[in-house]
């Protein structure tokens, strides 16, 4: 056994590894619990591919399109999620979020990654959501920000931190109907000037913590587009589905 191994052996027994939801012990860092992983509804099958809700029916290969989206169509191109925003996947954005519970964002990029596999090409630019910058200090980070650094690392593709900014500062959408969070979020973003070059005809892969009615990541998507990107796409940790 090498010194490293020795020590890190010795950590171990020390400072065992925990389930990041419950705290319980478990094989290995960054990891989920048995009956959390069995309480996360990671998404998969047949979806919907503008926002990724999952789909009734058998995964036969076609393109499908939910109801909302089919008449509300996106700007975006195609639109993934990891899991379901309920039960493990709301602790996991919550504690994220609010709980300062950073460490998350590491195997949260390996599910990510997961869900992005058909949708990223060799020239994709990673981009998160912005928060403005009185909310940034409030919290410290933006989650956002983490998981699409964490994709980062994990698909081996250029991320831009800073690609967009929150120039006007949004209420708060929870509780907001789809016609208000659109209201809220209207020329609130817009892409950095400096960054406006890294977009020009280039895919971009937009990334946050959880989607409800789509209203920011609309607005995120629509300001790459009008500044001349490519495609978009987006991808969320979690996905809020009508029937979750």
């Amino acid at each position: 056994m090498s010194l490293l191994s020795g020590l890190q052996t010795g950590l171990d027994a020390v400072y065992p590894a925990r389930c990041l939801t419950c705290g319980s012990i478990v094989d290995g860092d960054f990891g989920l619990c048995g009956a959390c992983w069995r309480d996360t509804a990671f998404i998969g099958g047949t979806i919907c591919d503008s926002c990724g809700t999952p789909l009734p029916g058998a995964d036969e290969g076609d393109i499908l399109h939910c109801d909302s989206c089919m008449e509300n169509p996106p700007p975006w191109s195609k639109g993934r999620a990891a899991m379901l925003y309920r039960d493990t996947g709301r602790k996991l954005v919550l504690a994220l979020k609010h709980g300062d519970r950073q460490e998350i964002a590491r195997p949260a990029g390996l599910w990510l990654a997961n869900a992005v596999a058909d949708v990223v090409t060799q020239n994709t630019l990673i981009a998160p959501v912005p928060l403005h910058w009185l909310r940034m200090i409030k919290r410290r980070y933006n989650q956002s920000a983490l998981l699409a650094k964490a994709l980062s690392n994990r698909i081996e593709r250029p991320w831009s931190p800073d690609l967009l900014q929150r120039v006007r500062r949004t209420q708060t959408l929870d509780g907001l109907g789809r016609s208000e969070r659109i209201a809220a979020v209207e020329n609130a973003i817009r892409v950095h000037p400096l960054r406006r070059h890294r977009l020009i005809g280039r895919p971009v892969l937009l990334v946050d913590d959880v989607m409800t009615s789509g209203a920011t990541l609309a607005a995120c998507a629509q300001a790459c587009l009008d500044a001349g990107s490519g495609p978009v796409n987006v991808v969320t940790l979690a996905r809020v589905a009508k029937d979750a």
